[in-house]
């Protein structure tokens, strides 16, 4: 009983728990409030990995683009072959709101180019493919649904 206790570490089922619910948040709200328009812009990277790499949780989520909303999907693994990484650079108590800024900024150009105030600092860092990256971005960002314009 002993070693089970040892083996077991609860920081790392907070983290664990933690990265869970961000996947499941980022599913739940493309599922609701998601646009079909960014799914169909994607072509050449269908069925390719990305992961979202949370640093200061050590932890991935791997996101699988699709060309439709219904099919978009998340898991808690590193990825087996990512075409894009990206690496979420931010204090624990800030990844929230790193990414609910993300999520509920407006699919436009605007809208990507707010993202730079966190790329320029390197808080965000992409390797691989930037257009890969910037496709799963704006599948992800539901601004433009009409729960914010109230």
């Amino acid at each position: 009983m002993n070693k089970v206790l040892e083996n077991f570490n609860t920081k790392d089922l907070l983290k664990e728990a933690f990265i869970s619910n961000i996947a499941r948040l980022a599913k739940m709200l493309i599922d609701l409030f998601g646009s079909d328009a960014p799914f169909k812009k994607i072509s050449k990277y269908k069925n390719r990995e990305i992961e979202l790499y949370l640093s200061d949780l050590d932890g991935y989520i791997t996101f699988t683009l699709t060309n439709e909303r219904k099919n978009f999907d998340c898991k808690i693994t590193p990825a087996k072959n990512p075409v894009a990484s990206i690496i979420l650079k931010v204090e624990k108590e800030n990844i929230l709101k790193v990414l609910s800024n993300i999520i509920r900024s407006k699919n436009n150009l605007w809208g990507i180019v707010k993202l730079l105030k966190y790329l320029i600092p390197r808080k965000i860092i992409i390797r691989g493919s930037y257009r890969a990256a910037i496709q799963l971005v704006r599948c992800l960002m539901i601004g433009n649904h009409e729960v914010y314009n109230i």
